[in-house]
């Protein structure tokens, strides 16, 4: 009896051993799989990339077809809109969070909030900006495209993140720290102010910093609202140029210069968005170890 269950479970260990090991075989064939085409895609980027960064990529303007020149008024309204975007998006997205993770954790509304958050989160981002190509440029501007509306749109897909981030970092924190501050007579704003901002800044300033990083090559909402220049501006109530709308344009273009310019353009928004995404993991991982 004892030898027929002793059989049976080498058996079993023996299956078992065998699917685990075609399952790690198929997750590794599937891992490397995704990172040939990763590292395809970048070995592409950056091969063609690299012939058109250059001095002059930083300080000429957009060139007619078949003439010299940069990408110095796309960096531009690219930075300008997306700091806009940022400076709109995050007060009302760190409001939002703090309201919900203390005060509407109790109250249906602040379901109601997360679950529109969470839709606006997933939300296509042409989605966001054919609403406020529809709001500000048609309704409130007349028609005219501007960089403030390319700003606007740029904020409904920083909201989200913001508020999201600011939600559970504040959740985090342990409530003893909230129950000994108020024990003390502190009133509830500075406690939020000055313990719970304070223990969570640096999931607060990783979600902006992610936040930025993903709008920085959003396209369709400025399409719909900056629309673009091909000369420099720096009336926000006028269109705008920026890096993701002239890569769109001048990618499909029959010139060379254009195309250059378009890869040139993508390496530098990649390499923006790899700073910025290993200084919000940076700062996330150093916070981490002070606590420990």
């Amino acid at each position: 009896m004892d030898t027929a269950a002793q059989r049976y479970a080498d058996r079993l260990y023996g299956r078992r051993k065998l699917l685990n090991g075609v399952a790690l075989a198929m997750s590794c064939v599937a891992a490397a799989f995704g990172l040939l085409f990763l590292a395809w895609i970048l070995w592409t980027l950056v091969s063609r990339g690299i012939q058109g960064i250059n001095w002059s990529l930083f300080t000429q303007i957009t060139p007619p077809p078949m003439e010299e020149g940069g990408l110095m008024n796309a960096f531009k309204g690219s930075l300008l809109m997306c700091a806009m975007g940022v400076l709109i998006g995050t007060p009302l997205g760190i409001a939002a969070g703090t309201w919900l993770a203390e005060y509407g954790n109790a109250r249906k509304l602040g379901t109601v909030v997360r679950f529109v958050n969470d839709i606006l989160l997933s939300a296509p981002s042409i989605v966001l900006g054919l609403f406020v190509y529809t709001l500000v440029v048609m309704q409130l501007a007349g028609g005219d495209f501007s960089a403030l509306a390319g700003a606007i749109a740029l904020a409904f897909i920083v909201l989200p993140v913001v508020v999201r981030t600011t939600d559970e970092m504040l959740r985090l924190v342990p409530a003893q720290m909230r129950e000994a501050a108020l024990s003390l007579g502190v009133p509830q704003w500075k406690v939020i102010v000055q313990v719970l901002y304070r223990s969570a800044s640096a999931g607060i300033v990783t979600g902006i910093l992610l936040a930025l990083a993903r709008i920085s090559g959003e396209t369709a909402p400025l399409l719909f609202t900056a629309f673009g220049n091909l000369y420099d501006s720096n009336n926000i109530l006028k269109p705008m140029a920026s890096v993701p709308v002239v890569m769109y344009q001048f990618a499909g273009s029959p010139y060379d210069n254009w195309r250059t310019l378009a890869w040139a353009g993508a390496l530098v928004l990649t390499l923006f968005v790899l700073v910025v995404s290993l200084g919000a993991r940076t700062l996330l991982l150093r916070k981490r170890i002070s606590h420990d």
